[in-house]
């Protein structure tokens, strides 16, 4: 196995375990929520997320060593620099929405509506974030089939939670009268 291949390897193990600490922060969220009388929505393709998030890590892993992806740099740093920008705006996110951020959908609009930070521009910064993070990360070592898989099954499956948490979220009027006039993931230019 080549060193690129190694130190991908890491970086994946490393992409993983940034995912258990974001359980971590997202089970202490939600059960500061809770305490406070907030509900969890019922989300039955929530597993099927956590699935894809994990697949995906697994699936970039085997196709780079079982299929000897290359490592090209003039993909591997404009891929690595997308990542890193994406990941940046996911811990925005994290970080402005502090005591709200969860990885499952909270009925949280009550204790008030979070419009600052990514939200100024966008309803739902985060999962632009993840959904290119999804696809680039794969294509850092080349592994395309990875990334379409990625892009394919994230498609979907945030068609189905968008269904979910926009019907909570616009069940609260102040969150309709800041938030439903902006766009869902990229900011208007004009």
């Amino acid at each position: 196995m080549a060193l690129s291949q190694y130190a991908y390897l890491g970086l994946l193990a490393l992409v993983g375990l940034l995912r258990l600490v974001e359980l971590r922060i997202s089970a202490q969220n939600q059960k500061r929520l809770a305490a406070q009388g907030v509900a969890r929505a019922a989300e039955p393709h929530f597993r099927w997320m956590v699935l894809l998030h994990t697949g995906v890590l697994i699936a970039a892993a085997l196709e780079v060593v079982l299929l000897r992806r290359p490592l090209i740099p003039a993909l591997a740093i404009p891929m690595g620099a997308l990542f890193l920008l994406a990941s940046a705006l996911r811990w925005w996110v994290i970080a402005t929405m502090a005591g709200h951020w969860n990885v499952q959908v909270m009925a949280s609009t009550r204790l008030g509506v979070v419009t600052r930070g990514p939200f100024r521009w966008v309803r739902h910064p985060n999962y632009a974030a993840v959904y290119v993070e999804l696809i680039v990360l794969p294509l850092i070592h080349t592994a395309w089939i990875a990334a379409l898989l990625a892009a394919i099954g994230n498609t979907w499956i945030l068609s189905q939670r968008l269904a979910v948490e926009e019907k909570v979220l616009a069940a609260d009027p102040v969150y309709r009268a800041e938030m439903l006039s902006k766009p869902r993931f990229l900011p208007r230019l004009f």
